[in-house]
């Protein structure tokens, strides 16, 4: 695993609602009886928890532009983190409503996915590891090698801070006992120092376990037995319309590191290309957003050139 402060970025998760529910979705969409809505000064404590964070600073969801007040979130954004520092995820839904202030806002810092195209897929996972895999030592090898904790990122809901994106989610559907408090520094942690989270959220969760990615389209949650009972308890909506899969195999180190094979489950676009800037911005704008983010890495690489000469020639 990495500590929180080597992410290259910590999502502030101002909203679970959304208008899709995918398949296997990260944030348990469907699940939830009420979705919430995080205070804008929850919102403004949480950014300037992350003044100090070297990443940068995602806004996320479910979906963000459901935020009532996602306007006054974005022009916090702007007040208090550089550009280079904000980032946004959308399926694009009030595109039009919204496509200026969130071009002033994060520019070229935007992962559009509509989630259109049918080749799309999820990692299952309410899939358990510790449900479906008998070897404890192999499930722990697996956990420490988990790749959403190396390649996404932390996050901050209402609840608190996460080591992790799917642990805070799974947090809030679980109605777990909450995160790290949101104050300066929360981020400044080793693995060691958030062993705790590990131990309550990842074996009750199937990101780490090499299984075959299910398509966006199935409209299922492939489930194991534990993640099963707790749903069941919940009487959450996908339980109660039977949009879950029960999965109550056990499989062997064997069996899953042949799964592992050409697994990538990072890769959860199936082939579809991201959006262009043309296509979020119009063909005026989204060249003006394309030839400014090419002088912004010329400036930075400028400054980087001149700081390593100052470093080698103190009289500079």
């Amino acid at each position: 695993m990495i500590g929180i402060r080597d992410a290259w970025l910590i999502q502030i998760e101002i909203t679970n609602a959304c208008v899709l529910e995918c398949a296997n979705c990260t944030r348990f969409i469907g699940h939830h009886k009420k979705p919430y809505f995080m205070d804008l000064t929850t919102v403004e404590r949480a950014i300037d928890s992350l003044q100090d964070f070297p990443g940068g600073i995602g806004i996320m969801g479910g979906e963000p532009t459901l935020h009532p007040q996602f306007s006054q979130i974005c022009e916090l954004m702007r007040k208090k983190v550089p550009l280079e520092r904000r980032f946004l995820w959308t399926s694009g839904y009030k595109w039009r409503e919204y496509r200026e202030i969130i071009r002033k806002t994060f520019a070229e810092n935007v992962y559009y996915n509509d989630h259109k195209e049918e080749v799309q897929k999820h990692q299952p996972i309410l899939l358990a590891i510790s449900d479906v895999l008998t070897d404890k030592k192999y499930m722990e090898e697996l956990i420490d090698n988990c790749w959403i904790q190396k390649m996404w990122s932390p996050s901050i809901n209402p609840k608190g801070g996460f080591f992790c994106e799917v642990a805070a989610a799974m947090d809030i559907l679980f109605d777990g006992p909450g995160g790290y408090p949101i104050e300066k520094g929360w981020w400044d942690k080793s693995p060691q120092d958030f062993r705790d989270q590990v131990e309550r959220y990842c074996y009750n969760c199937g990101a780490a376990l090499p299984f075959p990615p299910v398509l966006n389209k199935e409209n299922k949650d492939y489930v194991s037995i534990s993640n099963y009972e707790r749903l069941k308890r919940l009487q959450t909506p996908r339980f109660l319309s039977n949009r879950i899969e029960l999965i109550e195999e056990k499989y062997t180190p064997e069996q899953i590191k042949e799964f592992a094979k050409n697994w990538k489950p990072w890769e959860y676009l199936g082939g579809a290309p991201r959006k262009s800037y043309y296509f979020m911005y119009g063909p005026f704008w989204g060249f003006v957003v394309k030839i400014q983010k090419k002088m912004r890495k010329y400036r930075r690489k400028r400054k980087r050139a001149l700081e390593a000469r100052c470093a080698d020639s103190p009289d500079l």
